[in-house]
């Protein structure tokens, strides 16, 4: 498909964090486009005041008669299977938000971030080096940037910085020149059958890399070694540049950085400005982002992390940076296939770091209600590994007794950031 013939697009779940950096993308170029969600968030606002209308809802008529494209944000497979049925139905044509990427990706020299874990917060980091060497790349990345206060940039050179979801295997339309691979765990059980399907998955895109690209990665970590059998591109070792990035904080910043930096090596970038770039990046919307002081002097931060090698990461370079304080986490689980396939290792992670975890129910996404796991049994298994948590409710959180030794970190892919802003 030509999507430079095309004048007015739907966006259907607009509010997505990464199909709305294509909504911003078609806006920068001209293209009328409407959207709609199911809610009015933090995003669906935003794209608003660029002047981009949403509907709040699902009603037929929110697709314009004249729409010439359609696209959708792939979890409305589940989250409304009819309204998108209806869409189909129309006989226009329609992508996935996955499929509008293949289109850009195959017309650029495309940089994809995969990974389990670190792959926002590097493709931020990355799209800021470039930016900052004046490279002029076209970026999307799965959150907001400090830097340019949004998820897209436009860039009118033939670089293309994208953030690589390996969940339902959407980064298999990529078209990679270099591929970087933060790390590879077992994660979207709920899709993948176990851990030797996930390197699968990873064993396919990074044979699509062709034989003069790159693969930037660990490759003495044991998944990754396995997933490099089948590729023909030069593997750098991003491990090898963490020397230079020992003035980042946090343990997994620093191997992000080390990714950037042997991006920028691979496109023979000044290592200096590289470095610059790195230590003066501001971060991206909930990855460890501070969100404000509340009056008893309490600071507040919140955190998307939602797996227990991300949540044991962000604990551990909390702690790293406030030795002296009292951490309190508020940890919202998402998804009962994960909590159950984690709870060990979430409880550890919330066992380690922090004065006290406060655990909410499980936030359920696109799952129906699963009996046999709850987030009692992680309250009881963090207590016993020697923790100190207990389960809370959204109304109760807010009358808990904060003060200035105190850093309270929101934490979980769900709605649970909300209760951080309401606590400010």
């Amino acid at each position: 498909m030509d999507l430079s013939s095309i004048k007015k697009v739907h966006i259907i779940g607009i509010g997505g964090i990464g199909v709305s950096a294509v909504a911003r993308m078609f806006f920068e170029e001209g293209k009328i486009v409407t959207g709609n969600d199911i809610g009015d968030f933090y995003i669906t606002q935003e794209l608003g005041k660029l002047g981009i209308p949403v509907h709040i809802g699902v009603e037929h008529e929110c697709i314009p008669d004249d729409a010439e494209l359609i696209v959708y944000s792939r979890g409305w497979d589940s989250i409304n299977p009819d309204f998108l049925s209806y869409a189909k139905s129309l006989g226009k044509p329609i992508l996935s938000y996955p499929e509008t990427l293949k289109i850009i990706s195959a017309q650029k020299y495309t940089i994809a971030i995969s990974g389990a874990h670190g792959k926002t917060t590097t493709t931020a980091m990355i799209g800021t080096v470039l930016l900052d060497a004046k490279q002029d790349p076209t970026i999307v990345v799965g959150s907001i940037m400090a830097k340019t206060k949004s998820n897209f940039v436009a860039g009118k050179s033939k670089y293309f910085v994208v953030e690589a979801d390996e969940y339902r295997r959407s980064f298999l339309n990529l078209f990679p020149s270099i591929l970087v691979i933060t790390n590879i765990d077992a994660d979207h059980l709920d899709y993948y059958k176990d851990i030797e399907d996930i390197k699968d998955a990873f064993n396919e895109l990074a044979s699509r890399v062709p034989q003069d690209g790159y693969i930037v990665c660990n490759p003495n970590s044991p998944y990754v070694q396995d997933v490099l059998k089948n590729t023909s591109a030069s593997v750098i070792d991003y491990t090898k540049y963490l020397a230079r990035c020992v003035h980042i904080k946090g343990e997994y910043n620093r191997n992000n950085a080390a990714c950037a930096f042997a991006v920028a090596s691979v496109l023979k970038l000044n290592e200096q400005e590289v470095q610059n770039s790195l230590e003066g990046f501001q971060g991206t919307w909930r990855r460890f982002e501070f969100k404000g002081t509340t009056s008893s002097g309490a600071h507040i931060y919140d955190d998307y992390g939602h797996h227990p090698t991300e949540v044991n990461a962000a604990l551990t370079s909390a702690r790293e940076q406030f030795p002296d304080k009292e951490i309190k986490v508020l940890f919202q689980p998402h998804l009962y296939s994960r909590t159950k396939n984690h709870l060990d290792e979430f409880a550890d992670a919330l066992s380690r770091n922090v004065n006290q975890s406060l655990i909410l129910p499980i936030y359920a996404a696109r799952e129906s209600h699963d009996e046999s796991i709850t987030s009692d049994m992680l309250v009881d298994l963090i207590n016993q590994k020697g923790g100190n948590a207990k389960l809370v409710s959204k109304e109760s959180i807010l009358k808990e007794e904060l003060n200035s030794n105190t850093i309270f970190i929101t934490m979980g892919a769900g709605d649970v950031y909300q209760i951080g802003e309401s606590l400010l």
